[in-house]
């Protein structure tokens, strides 16, 4: 997990803004659903936020319902599980 998270934390904006990063590390960020996670959670708090509210919710939804279906296909064909 930590393989997985900890570019998905440093690309999300967590500790720092994403406007500081390169042309190209401020594009691969907004593929991150991480990033709008953090960026909703800025706007709750201070107000500001890089994206639109709707835009950040639209995203954060659409990787849930992907991942709910991913996560059901996979328990549905009982793929690693044990009898």
């Amino acid at each position: 997990p930590t393989f997985v998270l900890t570019p998905l934390i440093y690309l999300g904006g967590v500790f720092y803004s994403i406007d500081l990063l390169p042309a190209f590390w401020q594009k691969v960020s907004l593929l991150n659903p991480v990033f709008y996670m953090i960026d909703v959670f800025r706007y709750s708090i201070l107000g500001q936020s890089d994206v639109s509210l709707v835009g950040g919710f639209s995203v954060i939804l659409i990787f849930i319902v992907c991942l709910l279906a991913l996560s059901l296909r996979l328990l549905n064909k009982g793929i690693g599980l044990k009898n």
